[in-house]
């Protein structure tokens, strides 16, 4: 017997259109250094996203994120409620952090996206190199897009500044904090 999830996908050649994020399939992680030694990692569970592909104009295409601050997991209820107070996020006052992309380029599968990243209130340019991951249609019908995209930031320059001095030297939160994208995206009926 067949179910549907047996059922093959089929590679899609033109991904060109309007999508939405799948934030079921989707994570926009990030890792931070910890008492110089370890990293620890987290995500934000929830988030709303679109996107404008153009395969034959890239520079047509857009993508817009919404991301709920007070959906911020690292594994550590303690951390998290830090994390969303006013020493960092202070998820209160600035509930969401958002990015507008500025300009798209494309060089095979290698998509190169910039735009403006807003984190209380202060917005900075990042750009953010993707790999696209694939493309099919799957067994429900839905055109899917992947990609996988990481870059490094360093969060003072988004008023992120809380940290602790170290006896041994150095700090108890690296100012350098790399950001991740693994995106599922399904295309617009």
């Amino acid at each position: 017997m067949t179910t549907s999830f047996d059922a093959p996908t089929t590679a899609i050649d033109d991904i060109s259109g309007d999508y939405t994020l799948d934030v079921s399939h989707s994570r926009l992680g990030f890792v931070a250094r910890h008492a110089m030694v370890t990293k620890v990692r987290g995500q934000f569970g929830a988030f709303t996203g679109t996107a404008h592909i153009d395969e034959a104009t890239p520079a047509s295409s857009k993508v817009d994120l919404s991301i709920e601050i007070a959906s911020v997991e690292t594994g550590s209820p303690d951390r998290d409620g830090h994390l969303k107070s006013g020493d960092f996020f202070d998820a209160e006052t600035y509930p969401t952090m958002t990015f507008t992309s500025t300009d798209v380029s494309r060089d095979g599968s290698e998509w190169t996206i910039t735009g403006d990243l807003t984190i209380k209130d202060i917005t900075k340019s990042v750009t953010i190199p993707f790999e696209q991951t694939g493309s099919a249609q799957d067994p429900f019908g839905n055109v899917r897009v992947g990609f996988e995209g990481e870059t490094t930031i360093n969060r003072k320059d988004w008023g992120l500044t809380w940290n602790a001095a170290l006896e041994t030297g150095g700090v108890l939160v690296s100012e350098k904090i790399k950001l991740e994208f693994d995106i599922s995206a399904i295309k617009s009926a």
